[in-house]
């Protein structure tokens, strides 16, 4: 059986945008159907996968730390590509060298690595279809 292929490119940074939400979701249906799946994340997006964000409390609502149960993207993306494993399928989640070198964010989930523009050009000619999520 031929794997389908499907390359998103993402743009907006974490919690910023309903965006990313819709990304997650289109990824994880992918994941569990086995596709093979390159996400290139490109500017704010490049913070998606730093592996060095925490959960919080809130204090407002008076909620600790497990309270809270705050999920952080970098969770997200791990999710990803373990669901991506169990079926069948892969996940290529290459994040902008350039872009988070400016943001300070250049320690990944494993399974990610850092890459460059030239990365998602070769993602999108190999791929049975393609989806940039832009910001506004």
């Amino acid at each position: 059986m031929s794997r389908k292929t499907l390359t998103i490119a993402l743009m907006d940074p974490p919690y910023e945008s309903e965006n990313l939400t819709t990304a997650f979701r289109i990824l994880e249906v992918a994941a569990r159907r086995g596709y093979h799946i390159n996400v290139f994340a490109y500017e704010g997006a490049a913070g998606l996968a730093f592996v060095r964000q925490t959960q919080h409390p809130n204090p407002v609502h008076g909620k600790d730390v497990a309270e809270e149960n705050h999920p952080t993207t970098k969770d997200q993306v791990a999710a990803l590509l373990a669901a991506a494993e169990q079926s069948g399928g892969k996940v290529d989640w290459v994040n902008c060298g350039m872009c988070v070198d400016e943001r300070g964010v250049n320690e990944f989930v494993p399974g990610t690595r850092r890459g460059s523009p030239a990365d998602f050009h070769a993602f999108a000619e190999a791929s049975d279809n393609v989806l940039v999520i832009p910001t506004k």
